[in-house]
C-alpha cells in the first residue's frame, strides 16, 4: 500500500487534455498571438498574466489571470472534476490551469482584495500542493 493513497476514497485526480497553443509558446509565439488563436487556453492566459505582472501591470495581470482561470475551470468540468480533487501539477496539461490560478491570487493580492488571494491561494493548495509550493518558490 502507498503512503499516499487516499483510503477516503476522494475523486481521482484531473488530468485535462494537451493544451491548445502549448507548443507555440514553447517554440516563442507572443502569448497574444496564442491567446487569440486558442482562446480557451489557460497556458496563454496565465503567460499573459505573467508577463503584465512582470512588467508592473498588475489589474491588467487580475484579468488575463482571471479569464485563464475560468477556461481552466470549463476544461476541468469537461474533463469530469465536480468541483473538489486533485488537479496534479506533475500532468503537465494541468499547469495552464494551476498557473492562472497561481497568477489570479498573487494580483487579488497586490491590489489588495484579500478574500480573493485567500480563496484562490487555498484552491492552488488543495489542488496541487506540489503546484503551490512551485509557484511561489
Amino acid at each position: 500500500m502507498s503512503i499516499h493513497q487516499n483510503l477516503l476514497g476522494g475523486p481521482a485526480p484531473t488530468h485535462l487534455p494537451d493544451e491548445p497553443g502549448r507548443e507555440a509558446l514553447a517554440a516563442g509565439t507572443p502569448a497574444a498571438e496564442v491567446a487569440a488563436a486558442h482562446p480557451t487556453s489557460s497556458l496563454a492566459w496565465a503567460t499573459l498574466a505573467d508577463e503584465a505582472f512582470a512588467g508592473g501591470r498588475t489589474v491588467e495581470s487580475y484579468a488575463y489571470a482571471r479569464t485563464g482561470y475560468h477556461r481552466g475551470l470549463d476544461a476541468l468540468r469537461r474533463a469530469g472534476w465536480k468541483g473538489h480533487g486533485p488537479v496534479p501539477w506533475e500532468h503537465e496539461p494541468n499547469r495552464g490551469f494551476l498557473r492562472a490560478l497561481h497568477a489570479l491570487a498573487r494580483a487579488a493580492g497586490a491590489i489588495g482584495e484579500k478574500e480573493e488571494y485567500e480563496r484562490c491561494s487555498t484552491f492552488l493548495r488543495d489542488s496541487s500542493e506540489t503546484a503551490a509550493d512551485a509557484l511561489n518558490a
